[in-house]
């Protein structure tokens, strides 16, 4: 028998999420944002799923490469641009378009060939602070890629550093139009969050992430109120179970004492599966198809569970870690986290299996 952890992928589940993105900003294009490998989901087998999408949005150029290779013909973009002037002429030659957010960049896309129309989005820095020309720069930095004759289409775009909490999209949104007044050119600033609150924030292209994975960009309103269902579903099995009295300790460094009789479910999952060790007792766990929670340090290939109330619990019961009926949300949000870290840091030794419906579940 193999180790009982898997991490199912719901095709389905991306192809809706997709929607509820349409659905939001219906006059928008939509650049599905992919990086990460695909926020660790796989890049191919989310592509697949997500083939309706207008274009994809990686980081990483062998990414993009690996796109093309399988086909692909949507743009494609590079959202920290090209590293050197190696990538910016094989980029260019696979009609990757790619983001230019300092004037270093200009020197790697000078040398293309007339005709070489390469797609470029001009970063504008509206208030985020990481990547992009500050407003008194964009003009000149807009003039200066314009003039060059192997640049072809050019998108305007920003990013927003608050668009799922309290301080919006209001501040960023006036800079940027100021700093692009009066340039005639496509846009593109909507992330997930925005997209789904920020109307006036869609223009010509949006480019979702997280919403595309089943989990919601904001802390105050769920996945499943927003319409979007969950796509990774990491579960596992108990293989052990331990009898406890007042006074006992679980796992290393003894951090959770037992107060009363208690049975304790060892599941096998660990941190080398990517479950983070920080997760504290109380975090939520599915056991069967009940919710309880985790005790005791997570340790690298195992962590427990509280299955004193669940008579009907051992040996062999399904545990959902996160996904179907148990929101990474909440998972990531006990732990101190976000839902991207945990669905990115999915561990290679973790057996993928993909389906195009969680409804057996």
């Amino acid at each position: 028998m193999p180790r009982p952890i898997t991490a199912t992928i719901d095709l389905a589940a991306l192809t809706h999420n997709l929607g509820v993105a349409r659905a939001h900003a219906p006059h928008a294009k939509v650049f599905a944002v992919i990086k990460a490998n695909a926020y660790g989901h796989g890049l191919l087998r989310v592509a697949a799923a997500l083939r309706g999408a207008d274009g994809f949005a990686v980081l990483e150029f062998d990414a993009a490469i690996r796109l093309r290779d399988a086909g692909y013909a949507q743009r494609i973009v590079l959202l920290e641009g090209f590293f050197d002037a190696r990538e910016a002429v094989e980029g260019a030659a696979q009609k990757l378009s790619s983001v230019v957010h300092t004037e270093e960049q200009f020197a790697w896309i000078d040398p293309l060939a007339s005709g070489s129309r390469l797609d470029v989005l001009l970063k504008i820095n509206s208030g985020m602070n990481r990547l992009g020309f500050m407003p008194e720069a964009v003009r000149g930095a807009y003039e200066t890629v314009q003039e060059n004759p192997g640049v072809g289409k050019i998108t305007l775009m920003s990013h927003f550093a608050d668009a799922d909490g309290a301080g919006g999209v209001a501040a960023q949104m006036t800079v940027f139009e100021r700093a692009v007044a009066g340039i005639a050119a496509p846009r593109s600033l909507a992330n997930s969050a925005a997209t789904l609150r920020y109307p006036e924030t869609h223009f010509d292209w949006i480019r979702p992430g997280i919403m595309l994975y089943g989990s919601s960009p904001f802390t105050d309103r769920s996945a499943a109120e927003l319409g979007l269902k969950p796509v990774m579903t990491l579960a596992s099995a108990i293989i052990a179970v331990c009898d406890l009295k007042p006074g006992d300790t679980v796992g290393y460094g003894g951090t959770f004492r037992a107060e009363r009789m208690m049975r304790i479910g060892i599941v096998a999952c660990g941190y080398a599966d990517g479950y983070p060790r920080h997760a504290p007792s109380g975090t939520p766990l599915r056991v069967g198809d009940r919710m309880t929670t985790t005790v005791g340090r997570v340790s690298m290939d195992m962590l427990c569970a509280d299955i004193t109330d669940m008579p009907e619990a051992g040996i062999g019961t399904r545990v959902v870690l996160w996904g179907e009926g148990n929101p990474v949300d909440v998972v990531a949000q006990t732990a101190g986290t976000v839902s991207y870290e945990l669905m990115c840091a999915l561990a290679a030794r973790v057996p993928v299996i993909e389906q195009s419906s969680m409804s057996n579940h």
